[in-house]
């Protein structure tokens, strides 16, 4: 318990320190789109996430890698940015989707356990046409256990 607590402080004073920038990435696809994504693999990049962006390239995002699939539930507090979340099989495919606003607690939950989540700019699944029963592709989703 109070390694948990240590890390929930630790994350707030992360937050409040700036946008995390620098975290592993990889390389997805969606059809003939590449997607450069970082990897929040940790509870404290999590609790993170995009917080304190004020703008994301276009076909950049974050993908948040989880221990075990579960029902994942994603809000928007300190994130400055309108968002998309693709709640994501093993194999990369979309579960569902959720359209997220800025600076709001509103929970966004997967309809099934998932362990991957992938937050975009709103808007970039939609102009591409992108729904639920899509497949993302790139070597991250092949080297996963199912």
């Amino acid at each position: 318990m109070l390694l948990c607590s240590a890390l929930l402080i630790w994350g707030q004073a992360r937050a409040e320190g700036g946008p995390q920038l620098n975290l592993e990435r990889t390389v997805l696809t969606a059809g003939m789109n590449r997607l450069d994504v970082q990897l929040a693999q940790t509870p404290p990049q999590h609790q993170i996430g995009l917080m304190w962006r004020k703008d994301m390239p276009q076909n950049e995002g974050m993908l948040f890698v989880f221990a075990h699939a579960s029902t994942q539930c994603f809000w928007m507090r300190n994130t400055l940015i309108p968002l998309t979340a693709a709640f994501l099989e093993d194999d990369g495919t979309i579960v569902n989707m959720a359209d997220m606003k800025p600076q709001s607690d509103d929970s966004h939950c997967s309809t099934k356990p998932v362990r991957y989540v992938l937050e975009m700019n709103q808007g970039w699944f939609a102009k591409r046409q992108i729904r639920p029963g899509f497949k993302l592709g790139g070597a991250f989703f092949s080297k996963r256990p199912r």
